[in-house]
């Protein structure tokens, strides 16, 4: 079974519920993580939306959310875990908003996609101090034992 990654609060492709967005409570969503790949020692996840500002001219990819060294017994981030709910042993990058933990989406305009990107390495981090997601993915490289991608769309009220 290849990595998987998946959320019970909406679906691959369909729109975020707005209490994990700037306009909700700004929550980190539910997810759930399955077929975490034979040899993995730790997972990494990354968040960010390629639509910004403007899905109609995109300019940037904005980062909302990095994690990394997330234990390969992960079978779930429950809902708000940014706030207090990781496991041990989960070390916090840094966003777009330059802090660390999750942002929820508020785009200025249009629907915006979410891509949550999750990947299993061959190697466990340590203590890097906050990432930054361009810092995470060099680390990463040649580490890779698996991918797994959920989108999830939202556009303001």
């Amino acid at each position: 079974m290849p990595l998987h990654l998946s959320s019970p609060a909406f679906a691959h492709g369909a729109p975020m519920p707005a209490r994990f967005t700037c306009e909700g409570g700004d929550l980190s969503p539910p997810l759930r993580i399955s077929g975490v790949p034979y040899g993995t020692k730790s997972l990494a996840l990354i968040v960010d939306d390629p639509d910004a500002p403007d899905p109609a001219a995109p300019r940037m990819i904005y980062v909302h959310w990095v994690l990394y060294d997330l234990p390969p017994g992960t079978t779930e981030l429950p809902e708000g875990a940014a706030t207090g709910g990781l496991p041990p042993g989960t070390r916090d990058g840094v966003n777009d908003w330059h802090r660390t933990g999750y942002g929820g989406p508020c785009p200025p305009i249009g629907r915006h996609r979410y891509f949550h990107k999750l990947y299993a390495l061959d190697i466990a981090l340590g203590d890097r101090g906050p990432l930054r997601k361009t810092a995470l993915l060099e680390l990463m490289q040649g580490h890779l034992l698996g991918e797994a991608e959920l989108v999830g769309t939202y556009q303001r009220g």
